[in-house]
């Protein structure tokens, strides 16, 4: 390591199993301490989810660098074969995924919404909370997600995730009140996402629960 540059191999990043070890997140900004964009690593073997599908609806732009192996891109409604060395740039809005096609693929993402100020989004530690969760450091985990809730205690999320993390893990009746909390903030988002997210099953016949899911 100097002062002016710092190097890593995506292999000796932490690796953190996401979706019960579905695929491999390997934190990257965390990692070197960048502040001027966000940029993550993933991993995974032939068949597995690389990068989980989703939309970036708030102007966020991402580029996404095959470092090696094969993937298979969802890009919308196409589907796009990126061998190593392939760029994939995803506009904001358009649903993007994507499975490894070989053993020991690598996929760099790297994203920023212009013209902002980047600021690293809180949710990163609730995503790595839930990866120390399956690998049983719970009290890590815990203090991951009330730091985040703590940093952002008026947006929707990081309530929605901390109710999700202690019906799992650890107190449902805790879980619940996260998810009310959550539905408060944002009432339709978090209807329309506590009802279909298989997290809230144990607790879904709560009439509490189905009172917000509509079950």
């Amino acid at each position: 390591m100097s002062d002016g540059y710092e190097i890593a191999h995506v292999d000796e990043l932490e690796a953190l199993p996401v979706n019960d070890g579905e695929f491999v997140w390997r934190p990257v900004r965390k990692r070197f301490g960048i502040s001027a964009f966000g940029t993550n690593a993933y991993t995974a073997r032939a068949g597995q989810r690389l990068i989980e599908e989703h939309f970036e609806r708030d102007g966020h732009e991402e580029l996404y660098v095959v470092l090696r192996g094969h993937a298979t891109f969802t890009l919308g409604d196409d589907e796009v074969d990126a061998p190593a060395g392939t760029l994939v740039f995803v506009r904001p809005g358009t649903k993007r995924g994507a499975i490894a096609a070989e053993d020991g693929t690598a996929v760099l993402a790297v994203g920023a919404k212009p013209g902002v100020v980047f600021e690293p989004s809180p949710w990163e530690d609730i995503f790595a909370a839930f990866s120390y969760a399956t690998k049983g450091d719970l009290d890590h985990a815990r203090g991951l997600i009330e730091g985040a809730v703590g940093r952002r205690p008026g947006e929707w999320q990081g309530h929605f995730n901390a109710a999700c993390f202690e019906i799992l893990y650890g107190d449902k009746e805790r879980g619940i009140a996260y998810l009310q909390r959550a539905h408060e903030l944002d009432p339709e988002r978090v209807s329309e996402a506590a009802a279909t997210d298989t997290d809230f099953d144990a607790v879904r016949d709560d009439p509490r629960v189905a009172a917000i899911t509509g079950g």
